[in-house]
């Protein structure tokens, strides 16, 4: 069994809130899924280098994140004592993330937010809900700032407490986590019942999770459909691998429309232009007053 690493340990800074933190590179493994085919558009795969990088996150990834692992971090974050933030100030902390190893763009991670919203917009320019949540999906990569590590804030989501599938990106390094030879974890339902359905199956840790926790506990107005977009836009297994369907019940297979119509906007705006945030910020302001307002507790 491999041992659990702890990096979990907040710095000073994160505990004040990360204001005075220095810009971090934040690597988004998630972005070089080989199972998407026509990510050569926007990805440049040559340079072995980033793909080094990405495999190695995703191993550390895969060593950790077990069923204890994942409780720890329920206990650790949804205390919601790291920092007192409204929305914009959180989207100001993200100009301290940048991608590292995203070939196409190297700029903060409140560009992308501001592109999916615009993108959300453009098609669906009465749906205010469905823009707030574009431009908030990624908001808990914040957590990076406070000292989470990045195996434990970004990449691809996956149920733990059960058999892993062979859906999951770089699979085979599965072999290495704790979970795997547990009997209690390795078989197609582990510790779960069939269809019990998502809300009560544990994901691993990361930027996903902790949005939806924080919102839920801001008492966030977003309706349910886009609760679930931002909790579960990463499960890449599920909604775009057809695994674990045996978990799922009829509200998840309901959502997945929901899934998957944010993902194409998620996905492919990356390679937008930047955004005038200064122009665009009084409008999205207005959706955080109506969805989500003031300071909320992280």
């Amino acid at each position: 069994m491999t041992d659990v690493l702890d990096s979990s340990v907040l710095s000073d800074e994160g505990k004040k809130g990360g204001a005075d933190c220095e810009v971090k590179n934040l690597l988004d493994p998630s972005e070089f899924r080989p199972e998407l085919k026509d990510v050569a558009e926007f990805r440049d795969f040559s340079e072995s280098k980033r793909i080094d990088i990405v495999r190695d996150t995703y191993q550390k990834m895969y060593r950790n994140q077990c069923v204890n692992y994942v409780q720890d971090m329920h206990k650790k974050w949804c205390k919601f004592d790291h920092a007192n933030l409204t929305i914009m100030e959180a989207l100001e902390e993200l100009n301290k993330l940048v991608d590292d190893s995203d070939p196409d763009v190297d700029v903060p991670n409140i560009f992308h937010a501001f592109q999916t919203a615009e993108r959300i917009r453009e098609k669906h320019p009465n749906n205010e809900w469905f823009q707030f949540v574009g431009l908030i999906h990624d908001l808990g990569k914040v957590m990076a700032l406070w000292g989470q590590p990045q195996w434990s804030t970004v990449g691809d989501t996956f149920p733990v407490g059960c058999e892993f599938s062979d859906k999951i990106v770089f699979h085979e390094m599965l072999k290495d986590n704790p979970d795997y030879s547990n009997t209690d974890f390795n078989t197609k339902n582990g510790m779960y019942k069939e269809g019990c359905g998502l809300d009560n199956v544990l994901m691993s840790w990361g930027h996903d999770e902790y949005m939806y926790q924080v919102l839920k506990h801001n008492k966030s107005t977003i309706p349910e459909e886009g609760l679930y977009m931002i909790r579960y836009h990463s499960f890449y297994p599920w909604h775009m691998g057809g695994a674990y369907d045996h978990l799922m019940n009829e509200k998840d297979r309901g959502m997945m429309k929901w899934i998957k119509e944010f993902n194409q906007f998620d996905l492919y705006s990356k390679s937008d232009a930047e955004p005038d945030m200064k122009k665009l910020t009084p409008y999205y302001q207005s959706l955080c007053d109506k969805f989500c307002p003031g300071a909320l507790e992280w």
